[in-house]
C-alpha cells in the first residue's frame, strides 16, 4: 500500500472530526456516542453508524493509505450523523443528509475543492424516464476524492 497514516495526522484528523461533529449535532440535536477511525482494513465503505451511537469514518484512501480530504470526511460525517436520525438511506434521511451537508458548508466546515473554485456541486436535473422517480439534487460524490 502507499504512504500510510501515520499517527499524528491520524489524530488531528480526529480532534478536528469530534470538534466539528459536536458542532454539527449540537445544532441538529443529535445524540451519538462517539466518533472514531475506521480500523485501516476496511476499504468497502467510508463510514458506519451503529444503533448506539458510534459512528466510524474512514480516514484514508482505500488504494494510496494517503489521508482522504478533509471535505470527503466531512461529507461521511454528515451522512452518519444524519443516520442518528434516519437509520435508512430514504428520502426523509436524503433530505436531511442535504441539510446537514449544507448547514456544514454554511458554517465553512465542508468546503469541497470545486466549491472553492467556484464550480456548483449541484447535480444536474436528472430526466423522468419510465415513470421512476428522479435522483434528488445533491451534491456530486465522486468530486470527493
Amino acid at each position: 500500500m502507499g504512504e500510510e497514516l501515520d499517527r499524528q495526522t491520524r489524530d488531528e484528523l480526529m480532534v478536528r472530526l469530534n470538534r466539528d461533529a459536536v458542532f454539527i449535532a449540537k445544532h441538529f440535536e443529535l445524540r451519538y456516542r462517539a466518533i472514531e477511525a475506521e480500523r485501516a482494513n476496511v476499504k468497502s465503505r467510508y463510514g458506519s453508524c451503529y444503533s448506539d451511537g458510534t459512528i466510524k469514518i474512514r480516514l484514508r484512501h482505500a488504494k494510496t493509505g494517503k489521508p482522504l480530504k478533509y471535505s470527503s470526511l466531512v461529507a461521511t460525517l454528515c451522512h452518519e450523523l444524519a443516520h442518528l436520525r434516519h437509520f435508512n438511506h430514504g428520502l426523509r434521511f436524503r433530505d436531511f443528509n442535504q441539510t446537514v451537508l449544507e448547514f456544514a458548508r454554511r458554517h465553512g466546515i465542508y468546503q469541497p475543492r470545486s466549491v472553492a473554485a467556484g464550480v456548483s456541486l449541484r447535480a444536474a436535473p436528472v430526466r423522468e424516464q419510465n415513470n421512476k422517480t428522479p435522483e434528488p439534487d445533491g451534491p456530486l460524490q465522486l468530486t470527493l476524492f
